[in-house]
């Protein structure tokens, strides 16, 4: 019931939210319009974008699954089929790479958000991959006692140690997300990630000097309880000290990705740590721009502010300046104005800045109508 009781926190909110009924007419449109630029979108063997990536068909699927209106679509099923199909018998769900690459297949990245969607999805027969994929993502947790102890990295079978908060924040969600399943293990004791040693991983990354000693750490304005990438590699985003250190900038879709990754792993949302990270958005609120990146990843950003501020619960907030921000009318909003429509009359996103795959329009089109569909409750 714990994952019943997110999800609805999550998406029956704005029924209470104050969203005028215009911004809510123009989002749902701009939904339904994405929702059927997704289904002419799928190959013919139920994939999306690369055969190569699952998580691609994923994020597809898992768009799709949250309206009522395509979750028992035939796309949604071939989408799963083609899932399956990449699964493999320790759980991951992946394609291996022809050739030797540093973070492997991904495997991951992939079993990740794969889980999600199948369990999104409502199809009985993908239960058991489910299961499975949950006992590989909670054992590719890094545990080895060094900077990087209690994250997640790309693939644990490359024989390096490594994690990052972008990949700890996928492991997280797809394990709090998919939790409710453990009720049908029957194989032994329930599966889950450890909590604390994750919370720790966390913290050492935020820009925050009460819980996180790191030389790095920043207390400028732009950069207070927000948090980097990892806890050793700032992406090269620093910053000079007043004393002529190096300090780590804070980025805005890691900020959001630290503060929702503290809520899964059941940080209280008054902790100081969530409630900085919750601070650090009101004074540097935008959703025109992952910064200090620019346009760098957008999607990811909108996607994960999105659920961010949505599980945090508090629709509104007042800026230092005085301004009053309704954060689902923002997001529903700017989504609206960056669509773009096709000759069909379908409509897509796409980021012409091609870092970190945004370059892809199924992947931004799957963030964007997942962040659309939260920011909606639907």
């Amino acid at each position: 019931m714990k994952t019943l009781t997110l999800l609805l926190t999550i998406l029956l909110t704005p029924l209470f939210a104050q969203i005028p009924q215009s911004n809510r007419h123009e989002g749902e449109a701009a939904a339904d319009r994405a929702a059927a630029w997704l289904l002419a979108s799928q190959h013919e063997d139920g994939h999306w974008s690369s055969p190569q990536w699952p998580a691609l068909t994923a994020l597809a699927v898992w768009a799709l699954s949250l309206n009522d209106a395509t979750r028992d679509s035939d796309a949604v099923r071939r989408g799963v089929d083609y899932i399956l199909s990449t699964a493999h018998p320790d759980g991951s769900i992946f394609v291996k790479p022809d050739e030797t690459r540093r973070g492997g297949g991904l495997s991951n990245y992939n079993t990740a958000i794969a889980m999600v969607a199948l369990y999104l999805s409502g199809v009985e027969e993908a239960r058991p991959y489910v299961l499975r994929a949950r006992r590989f993502v909670a054992g590719a947790q890094h545990l080895g006692g060094d900077v990087y102890h209690g994250g997640f990295g790309y693939d644990s079978n490359t024989g390096r140690a490594y994690a990052d908060l972008s990949n700890t924040f996928i492991a997280i969600e797809g394990m709090r997300l998919t939790e409710d399943i453990e009720d049908f293990r029957t194989d032994g004791e329930r599966v889950d990630f450890d909590r604390e040693a994750a919370v720790e991983f966390i913290s050492a990354i935020q820009n925050r000097s009460e819980s996180n000693p790191a030389d790095w750490v920043s207390d400028h304005p732009e950069d207070a309880g927000g948090f980097a990438y990892r806890p050793d590699d700032s992406r090269g985003l620093v910053r000079q000290t007043a004393d002529g250190k190096e300090a780590f900038r804070t980025f805005g879709s890691m900020t959001y990705a630290g503060m929702l990754s503290l809520i899964y792993a059941d940080v209280d949302r008054n902790d100081p740590r969530v409630r900085s990270a919750f601070e650090w958005s009101t004074r540097n609120w935008t959703v025109t721009e992952n910064m200090p990146a620019d346009q760098e990843g957008y999607y990811y950003f909108i996607n994960v502010l999105t659920k961010a501020m949505a599980t945090f619960g508090q629709d509104i907030f007042t800026r230092e300046n005085g301004e009053e921000v309704n954060w689902r009318v923002d997001v529903i909003n700017e989504l609206v104005r960056r669509q773009r429509i096709d000759a069909n009359g379908n409509g897509f996103w796409l980021n012409d800045d091609n870092r970190y795959w945004e370059g892809d329009p199924v992947l931004v089109t799957a963030y964007a109508l997942i962040a659309l569909q939260v920011a909606l409750g639907e």
